[in-house]
């Protein structure tokens, strides 16, 4: 989830809401919400592909190249394919997972639901998804989509956050905390 107030938010915002209005209105909402998922997948699992977003090295023109191979080959079309093709065109490739992030937060909120970041030690399996998702809707008596990352700094465990709520459960969290009160003693 982007910040608020980051200057990477004040670049995604307005995108992410032409992008959700347009969307809306032609009636393919979840069509491109499904194209940005599997599209935050691959900025998740490939290090190469997301470095390559944000190079502010690579010329524009390969980057655009690279964007109309993706929408050729990964069967996105319509207004998810103009869209990346118009942020491709403006150089704005930089903040596309921002966009994204902010674009996710729009539709879940138009369905009444709460988005919840989730930053976990490796990929979470089907099973761990849903039992998480069953216990942030019992605890917070909404319906909760997760928005997925990957950091394997944290060593284990989670950290979810939903809204301004902050629940860490990492082990290097928990290692430093640690770390931290063995200073305090010795």
């Amino acid at each position: 989830m982007s910040s608020k107030n980051s200057a990477l938010a004040h670049i995604a915002r307005p995108y992410a809401t032409a992008l959700f209005d347009l969307a809306n209105e032609s009636g393919s909402l979840d069509a491109v919400e499904g194209d940005l998922v599997a599209l935050t997948d691959l900025i998740n699992e490939s290090d190469d592909f997301s470095r390559f977003l944000r190079s502010p090295v690579i010329d524009g023109g390969d980057k655009r190249a690279v964007i109309d191979q993706l929408i050729n080959k990964g069967d996105i079309g319509g207004v998810s394919a103009n869209f990346l093709k118009l942020v491709a065109r403006n150089g704005r490739l930089f903040a596309l997972g921002a966009i994204i992030s902010e674009f996710r937060e729009m539709a879940a909120d138009a369905r009444g639901e709460l988005t919840a970041s989730v930053t976990s030690a490796s990929p979470l399996t089907d099973e761990q998804e849903k039992a998480l998702a069953e216990a942030l809707k019992a605890k917070l008596g909404k319906t909760v989509s997760l928005d997925k990352q990957v950091d394997a700094s944290l060593i284990g465990g989670l950290i979810v956050q939903v809204g301004s709520q902050m629940i860490d459960s990492s082990i290097r969290t928990k290692l430093t905390a640690m770390k931290i009160a063995m200073k305090e003693v010795g």
